[in-house]
């Protein structure tokens, strides 16, 4: 069976000011300098894939590249010319989550505007709203506008509705880094459920204990580039190795 995403010779290099103008005055006053530019390589040739039903993590440093890696596979950066991407099956993001909520709105508006954006219809929601609302573990606070929650409060509100899109790949950016011990096992269960469902999973996770306990294969990326794929054990004792 083929892979149901291969990356070929992935780099990405973002274009950095060397000034910073933080001024309305600064910039009128330097408009006819031009402001030069330095690039960074976050990633450099990077070549994987991914089977399906894989459980895959990817841990590294921050400022590794990990979460552009991410980005570039749901189609948030576009890769530097060359690249190859090949996905084979519909992909649900969970990365950033709680950005694209409104806090001027309730924490029930945002969930219905949030899942409406991911295609959910309004019939569905209000059939899983209140498994929303236990997952985030939010009955009291759901008609408080969300400018009133705290950082774990919004993403898990995010995370529980974004987990109600069907789709066969996943990814995921540390979800796991916004709750307590408890919300963290009701992450984990939800894994162990998309396993035996047949879905791919790919985790960014900084969880040396979760990715032994879930992942098929592990791959650390280092200062831009892949130091290992294989074996999530090995590949953990590498980047404490490194780090």
């Amino acid at each position: 069976m083929p892979p149901v995403i291969t990356v070929r010779n992935l780099s990405k290099t973002f274009r950095l000011p060397t000034e910073r103008r933080g001024t309305l005055r600064e910039r009128l006053m330097k408009a006819h300098v031009s402001n030069e530019r330095r690039t960074r390589k976050t990633l450099d040739d990077i070549n994987f894939h991914i089977h399906q039903g894989e459980f895959f993590g990817i841990i590294g440093r921050n400022g590794s590249g990990k979460s552009t890696l991410l980005k570039i596979l749901a189609g948030i950066y576009r890769p530097d010319k060359g690249s190859e991407i090949a996905i084979n099956g519909r992909i649900a993001p969970m990365l950033e989550l709680g950005v694209g909520f409104n806090p001027e709105l309730t924490g029930r508006e945002n969930v219905f505007l949030n899942a409406t954006i991911l295609g959910l219809t309004n019939r569905e929601i209000r059939a899983r709203y209140e498994e929303i609302v236990h997952f985030a573990e939010l009955e009291n606070f759901m008609e408080l506008q969300v400018k009133h929650y705290s950082s774990g409060m919004s993403v898990r509100l995010a995370f529980a509705v974004a987990m109600q899109v069907n789709a066969p790949i996943m990814l995921l950016d540390e979800v796991l880094a916004v709750g307590d011990f408890v919300f963290a096992e009701k992450c984990f269960a939800l894994f162990e459920r998309y396993k035996k469902e047949g879905k791919t999973i790919v985790l960014v996770t900084h969880s040396a204990e979760s990715m032994k306990r879930f992942a098929d294969r592990a791959m650390l990326i280092h200062e831009s580039h892949i130091a290992a794929i294989g074996n999530p054990g090995e590949v953990i004792e590498l980047y404490h190795k490194l780090n």
